[in-house]
C-alpha cells in the first residue's frame, strides 16, 4: 500500500494539469504502474519491454515511460539494454520455487524458451529464480550452488559444457534436488530436448535432395560446423545430417569434409572461423551441416562477404525467426532447418516438473517436437511470422 501511495504522489506531483482532473489522472497512472509491477511473477525475473506491455496489456510507448518512472523511484531496476527486473518481493504465496538457469540470451532460441518458460511458471503461480549460464562452466557451477543455497524445490538447467555436467550434477544430488537437463544430458538428470540424430537425419536427407536438385548432385566438399563443450550428444545433429545425406546419395562419402569448433555455436566464432576457411582458397559447391541456425547464418554471411553466395547450401538446426526470414528470400542458400518450436518449450518444461515435485511417473527423457522447415514450406509452418516485430 505504500509503494502505490508514492507512486499516486509521484503522479499527481508531475502532471501539470487543472485540479479537477488531477486526482482522476493520477489514478489511471496508479493503475497502470501497479499493472506493470504485477507483470513480474518473482525478483529474479527479468522482462523486456514487450513482454511487460503484453502482461500489463499497455501499449509499448505508456508501459515505457511508467517503466522509467518505477526505475527511478527504485521500484525496479535495469538490467542489460531492454530488460527490468523488480526490487519488490511477490506478495503472492507460491507452490513451488523452480531455478531456472538459461544457457545463454545472446542465442534466439534460448531466448523464445526462456520468455516461454516465465509465461508458463506465472500462469500456474510458480516462483522461477532465473539465472544465466553465459555459456561459461564457471558461472554454470556457480549458479548451481546457487539454486542449492536458494533451497529451490527442482532446477531446469539449460548448460552446454559438458565438461561440467558431473559436478553439477554431484551438487544436486548430494540435496536430493530434482533437475531437468534441456537439450544436454547430464547424469541423474531427465532430458528434455531435441531427439538430435533423428533431427539431423531429416535434414541431411533434404541437403542431399537440394544438391542432387541444383548441383546435379555435384557438391565437392563438406563443412560441418560443431560445437564440441557439447560432446557428442548435441554434435550427434551432424552425424544424423551426414548419414542422411549418404542415404540419398551414397556418393557423399568420398568428398573432402571439413569440421570447425563454433565455440558452442556462436555466431561471431562462426563467421570468424568461416572468413578464415574462405581466405584459404575458392570453394566450389560445399554442403554445410550447422549446429544451429546462428552457425548457419554465420556461415552464409561470411560467404556473401566473399562472393560465394552460390557455392554454398546450408542446413541449420532450430528454425528460429531469422532462419525462417531468411528461407523466405529468393535463391536463398538455407536449404532448410529443422524446428524443435522453442515456443512450445515453456509449458512442456512445466508440466513436466510439476509431474516431478507431484511424484508422478514421468520417463528419462521427454522428446519435442521435430519438422523439417524449407523454404517451401515455411509459410506454411510458421504462417504468422509476419505479426512479430
Amino acid at each position: 500500500m505504500e509503494v502505490l501511495i508514492g507512486i499516486f504522489g509521484l503522479a499527481v506531483g508531475i502532471l501539470s494539469v487543472p485540479i479537477d482532473h488531477e486526482v482522476l489522472i493520477a489514478t489511471g497512472t496508479v493503475s497502470r504502474a501497479a499493472a506493470i509491477l504485477k507483470a513480474f511473477s518473482s525478483i529474479a525475473e527479468v522482462l523486456e519491454l514487450r513482454t511487460i506491455a503484453e502482461r500489463s496489456n499497455l501499449n509499448k510507448s505508456s508501459a515505457f515511460r511508467i517503466l522509467e518512472t518505477l526505475v527511478e523511484s527504485g521500484l525496479l531496476e535495469r538490467v542489460g539494454k531492454r530488460g527490468y527486473r523488480s526490487q519488490m518481493q511477490s506478495i503472492c504465496t507460491k507452490r513451488f520455487r523452480l531455478g531456472y538457469a538459461s544457457q545463454s540470451n545472446l542465442l534466439p532460441f534460448t531466448s523464445i524458451v526462456t520468455e516461454g518458460l516465465i509465461r508458463a511458471a506465472s500462469a500456474v503461480n510458480i516462483e522461477l529464480l532465473v539465472l544465466s549460464n553465459k555459456f561459461s562452466p564457471q558461472i554454470a557451477l556457480r549458479n548451481a550452488d546457487r539454486f542449492v543455497a536458494e533451497k529451490v524445490d527442482l532446477v531446469i538447467d539449460s548448460q552446454i559444457n559438458l565438461s561440467v555436467a558431473d559436478q553439477i550434477a554431484s551438487k544436486f544430488s548430494r540435496v536430493d534436488l530434482p533437475f531437468i537437463a534441456v537439450d544436454i544430458p547430464h547424469p541423474g538428470a531427465i532430458y528434455f530436448g531435441a531427439d538430435n540424430y533423428r533431427a539431423g537425419k531429416m535434414a541431411g536427407r533434404n541437403l542431399a535432395r537440394w544438391n542432387i536438385a541444383h548441383w546435379n548432385g555435384g557438391a565437392k566438399r563438406i563443412l560441418f560446423l560443431e560445437a564440441e563443450v557439447a560432446g557428442p550428444v548435441l554434435n550427434s545433429r551432424l552425424t544424423g545430417m551426414f548419414d542422411g545425406m549418404c542415404e540419398v546419395l551414397p556418393q557423399i562419402k568420398k568428398l573432402p569434409i571439413d569440421r570447425f569448433d563454433t565455440k558452442g555455436g556462436q555466431f561471431e566464432a562462426t563467421l570468424n572461423i568461416v572468413r578464415r576457411h574462405l581466405r584459404r582458397g575458392l570453394f566450389k559447391k560445399v554442403l554445410v551441416c550447422s549446429v544451429n541456425d546462428t552457425t548457419a547464418l554465420a556461415t552464409l554471411q561470411a560467404f556473401r562477404e566473399f562472393g560465394m553466395e552460390d557455392e554454398c547450401a546450408i542446413a541449420g538446426k532450430d528454425a528460429s525467426f531469422e532462419a525462417r526470414k531468411e528461407m523466405r528470400r529468393s535463391g536463398s542458400r538455407l536449404v532448410c532447418s529443422t524446428a524443435y518450436f522453442p515456443e512450445n518449450y515453456g509449458n512442456r518444461l512445466v508440466e513436466l516438473a510439476l509431474n516431478v515435485l507431484n511424484r508422478k511417473s514421468v520417463t528419462s527423457a521427454v522428446f519435442t517436437e521435430h519438422q523439417l522447415v524449407t523454404p517451401e514450406n515455411v509459410n506454411t509452418i510458421y504462417p504468422n511470422d509476419s505479426w512479430e516485430n
